[in-house]
């Protein structure tokens, strides 16, 4: 039934994009300098979880480099590369200049290396770029006149938060592109794409997609992840086509799926700070701060925790309940919000 289980991965970069096409064209335009030798300006892609900002990132920098293939591109997810030695790192293995880098080589020294890469313009996407720990990595690239920055992120005034204030004056001018949630229509043409590609022809129909996109609810992550579930599930029961019985059990199997994916995916810290909820069911923050320095050696801010616990949030990990001094957290076992279902 599945064909080519790669256009049924969240992370597959399409030939075309579908309900994006502003998005396209205002990133496009903010790295159009770069066509002319220039350095364009800052992009910032802003939205929610699951609307396409790092799919639309990573295919416009492909349309880029078909009309100017010596630019270099580097990939970094700040989630798992969020120190500035990792981010420098993945920088110079886009130049292909990382060799003979150890552990205990100077982080000056891989800045220095990056200084000498000139010969040829480097564009970063940093994504989740909120998860930098050491944002002066991003003082670093910025400072590189042949580096430029895509920077991906939930909530700007979030981000810019965490800034000092030397890389805040610095950034500050950048270009925004803001994505919203999918409506049911848009998200059904995205599933109707990857189903003609990854699936055989015919095995689930219109109302199917629509069911997967309405439990979406505005998610592409979660609805590609509920299509890909239904075909594996359709064809270990050895069906020739999706069932609407298969797409129902799939809704929960995909979320679960996503949800111990993201989790095994969160760093020692947060990690700490999930289970401390997760043990305690409901927790306050300052039990839930306590417990933490607890169970580790080294204990995070309690502004880097706050960071974290958004973070969580964001991805339907975990849930705030009321407000300041009245606030708890708790698991979302679910994965959505009660408000988020219809």
């Amino acid at each position: 039934m599945i064909v080519d289980g790669r256009v049924l991965r969240e992370d597959f970069v399409p030939s075309e994009v579908v309900h994006r096409h502003d998005e396209v064209t205002h990133l496009s335009e903010t790295l159009e300098p770069l066509l002319y030798g220039d350095r364009p300006e800052t992009a910032f892609l802003f939205g929610p979880t699951g609307v396409g900002k790092t799919c639309i990132a990573r295919y416009t920098l492909e349309q880029l480099r078909e009309q100017r293939p010596d630019v270099r591109t580097a990939y970094i997810n700040c989630w798992q590369e969020y120190t500035r030695f990792r981010v420098l790192y993945r920088v110079l293995e886009a130049t292909e200049r990382e060799i003979d880098v150890h552990r205990s080589t100077p982080k000056d020294e891989l800045f220095q290396r990056l200084v000498r890469t000139d010969d040829q313009p480097v564009v970063v996407i940093l994504d989740e770029v909120d998860q930098l720990e050491e944002t002066e990595a991003l003082y670093d690239l910025h400072r590189l006149r042949h580096v430029s920055l895509v920077l991906i992120a939930n909530r700007e005034e979030e981000l810019f938060a965490q800034f000092d204030d030397r890389v805040r004056s610095r950034l500050r001018a950048g270009t925004r592109v803001q994505f919203d949630r999918y409506g049911t229509g848009e998200l059904v043409a995205i599933l109707a794409e990857r189903a003609s590609q990854g699936l055989e022809p015919e095995v689930v129909t219109d109302s199917q997609l629509r069911a997967i996109a309405d439990a979406a609810a505005g998610d592409a992550r979660v609805g590609i992840g509920v299509l890909r579930s239904a075909a594996r599930r359709a064809t270990r029961q050895g069906l020739e086509s999706i069932t609407d019985e298969v797409v129902t059990a799939a809704i929960p199997d995909a979320r679960t799926a996503i949800r111990r994916k993201t989790v095994e995916g969160l760093i020692k810290h947060q990690r700490v700070l999930y289970d401390v909820i997760d043990d305690a069911e409901e927790i306050e923050p300052g039990d839930l701060y306590e417990e933490y320095e607890r169970r580790v050696d080294d204990p995070k801010t309690t502004r880097t925790l706050r960071n974290y616990l958004t973070k969580m949030i964001h991805y339907d990990l975990i849930e705030a309940v009321g407000q300041k001094r009245g606030r708890t957290y708790r698991v979302l076992e679910s994965g959505v919000r009660e408000n988020d279902s219809g």
